[in-house]
């Protein structure tokens, strides 16, 4: 169980650093992978193999997912108010967030199976890759994509945010949920309850929104690009 060691030693490693370091860059989850992934390349190790040794922190993650309905709960007062709100923000972020990268990626020439694991890029992985794969796309790409935009966000968000001056908690939950999914929703916990909250509810939203939206925008890109 070296690998498992390894992975808890670097992640934790990485947690007390940031303690000390308060730059944005100095993300635990970007600096753990900056460290195993050329560790795993140098010294030959399959992925299956790093795969097997990190099971038991893989199955933490459904329970980890589960807990995250206990914050909703606090916000429900909140979430009936603004219900509104919430939805047309979650709708106009899903359909941004699938044109923009899609767009851009047609735009340098990409094919239509490169487009299609680009688009959900901003909703959590497993939902991706299904969504991926019922438009055309690589399901393995699309997760790489997840990571991406997961990382840019959790690193840059809350520092773009600063710079424009946006410092209302369901604007800024909701925004890392709807972009950054599951890593944006991470870091909107770490830097405030309520947000963490919010961000989570639009996990959840975006990636239903998603699944039912991607299937028609894909084409209609497609079409307006061909």
């Amino acid at each position: 169980m070296i690998w498992l060691l390894t992975t808890l030693v670097v992640f934790y490693g990485a947690r007390y650093l940031t303690k000390f370091i308060k730059h944005p860059i100095f993300n635990p989850l970007l600096i753990c992978l900056l460290v195993i992934i050329p560790l795993l390349m140098w010294l030959h190790v399959p992925y299956e193999t790093y795969f097997e040794q990190n099971k038991v922190i893989n199955a933490l993650l459904e329970p980890a997912v589960v807990a995250l309905a206990f914050p909703l709960y606090e916000q429900l007062s909140q979430i009936r108010q603004k219900w509104k709100v919430i939805l047309t923000t979650c709708f106009i972020g899903s359909v941004l967030s699938m044109l923009t990268g899609a767009s851009i990626a047609l735009l340098m020439g990409a094919d239509a199976q490169l487009t299609a694991s680009i688009l959900p890029k901003s909703v959590t992985t497993p939902i991706a890759m299904a969504v991926s794969e019922q438009i055309g796309g690589v399901p393995s790409v699309a997760a790489i994509m997840v990571i991406l935009a997961g990382l840019f966000g959790a690193v840059f968000g809350y520092p773009l945010f600063k710079l424009i001056g946006v410092k209302a908690p369901i604007a800024k939950g909701l925004t890392m949920g709807t972009v950054s999914h599951a890593l944006g929703t991470a870091k909107a916990a770490e830097e405030d309850y309520q947000e963490g909250a919010f961000s989570s509810l639009a996990l959840v939203i975006c990636g239903v929104m998603t699944s039912i939206l991607a299937p028609l925008v894909f084409p209609l890109l497609m079409k307006f690009f061909s």
